[in-house]
């Protein structure tokens, strides 16, 4: 009998702590998925955020780091610069990589580091109870604006593609989503290039991917994903932003 599908080789078959509906599974499947297709599971070395994905070293199956917060590109640095071979990446949230690690991700991107930074971003604070993040959406409602985002007082979301692709140093930046079937394909396609970056050394690469928090966002799963389309796509469009691999070929 022809096999048609087996189990993700770069995941580990455990249980994991995410809540339900919550699309963090989905992402990693993906990330699993991509190092299986290009081969590199005994090559790849990931960091690990503070942050919903804080357990992440225990659903890969590959080398895993444990990153103090916001630090990941700093430690990511360090692990690429000293093992040019390895494919590396960071996973992180947007408390994580667009609050207290912002300066970190910036001085990667432009610096040029060679590996691949995935942000995910929700829009909220997950682990710590629902608190408004940097990319909190105007009005949105959270523990820490009860009345909706202020942004005469608390400031505008924060784009994080847009900031990293104007930097020099940055090679391919896209944003994606995990909202639909045709979302998670196009998600796929763009984490397997920038891992294909990674493992030919081809500069830093930063995939923005729009994910769910159903249980901060008090919303079913379903709604949820409705609301990430109707809210976060239009502020947050989807599409790359950068790609040098096109000039150069």
């Amino acid at each position: 009998m022809k096999i048609i599908y087996e189990p993700t080789k770069s995941l580990l078959d455990v249980p994991t702590h995410y809540c339900p509906g919550c699309t963090h599974g989905v992402i990693h499947k993906l990330i699993g998925e991509v190092i299986d297709e290009l081969d590199i599971l005994k090559v790849t070395i990931g960091v690990a955020p503070v942050g919903c994905s804080v357990l992440a070293y225990n659903y890969f199956a590959c080398d895993m780091f444990e990153a103090a917060h916001g630090r990941a590109p700093a430690i990511a640095t360090g692990i690429k610069r000293s093992n040019p071979d390895k494919v590396v990446f960071t996973y992180q949230g947007d408390g994580d990589l667009a609050a207290i690690g912002i300066g970190e991700i910036i001085h990667a991107a432009n610096r040029g580091e060679k590996f691949v930074s995935i942000f995910v971003n929700n829009c909220i604070y997950g682990m710590t109870g629902g608190q408004m993040a940097p990319t909190t959406l105007s009005g949105q409602v959270t523990e820490t604006c009860p009345n909706g985002r202020n942004t005469e007082l608390e400031g505008h979301p924060i784009r994080m593609t847009e900031i990293i692709a104007t930097l020099e140093g940055s090679y391919y930046v896209e944003r994606v989503s995990v909202n639909n079937i045709s979302n998670i394909t196009k998600a796929k396609k763009a984490l397997k290039k920038a891992f294909a970056n990674a493992l030919n050394n081809k500069g830093f690469s930063f995939i923005e991917v729009l994910s769910i928090c159903p249980t901060n966002w008090g919303l079913t799963p379903k709604d949820s994903l409705k609301w990430l389309e109707d809210n976060m796509i239009p502020y947050y469009p989807l599409g790359v932003k950068k790609d040098l691999s096109k000039e150069e070929s």
